[in-house]
């Protein structure tokens, strides 16, 4: 189980090469049966004016985390994976530390499928609860 979940990992880690995932250092950390977890640092470069963490970094890293999710546990290989809506409600505000961003599934369609991303910070506090729906299209 562990080389499997290495190989996982390591495979979400190489293909956030050159995106948005690396310009904002999302790193994806555990996965597991039916869950994949990344982090995101928080600092000036993901911050709002006040020097807060910002609500749309927030939203990308859910985003992305969910969507690595779904490529992970559908076939990657035979389907491109979209998101197609997301909803986030931000509950606390972060300054400095890691954020980790949990994308577990609640609906595992043929064709869509249903996340709920908890964003907490190093405590284990809740930050933001998100909602994801993706889109499986086959490859063909």
């Amino acid at each position: 189980m562990q080389d499997h979940k290495t190989k996982i990992l390591a495979v979400c880690n190489q293909i956030r090469k050159g995106t948005l995932m690396e310009t904002l250092d999302i790193e994806y950390v555990d996965v597991g049966e039916n869950y994949l977890t990344a982090r995101m640092p928080v600092g000036p470069k993901v911050f709002q004016p006040d020097g807060v963490l910002h609500g749309g970094a927030t939203v990308a890293l859910a985003e992305s985390v969910g969507s690595a999710a779904s490529y992970v546990f559908l076939d990657g290989n035979k389907f491109y994976v979209r998101g197609i809506e997301i909803a986030a409600n931000h509950v606390k505000s972060i300054r400095e530390g890691f954020v980790y961003a949990t994308a577990s599934i609640v609906h595992k369609g043929r064709t869509t499928q249903l996340w709920e991303i908890k964003v907490n910070n190093e405590a284990g506090d809740l930050v933001s609860n998100c909602k994801l729906t993706t889109i499986a299209l086959p490859k063909e």
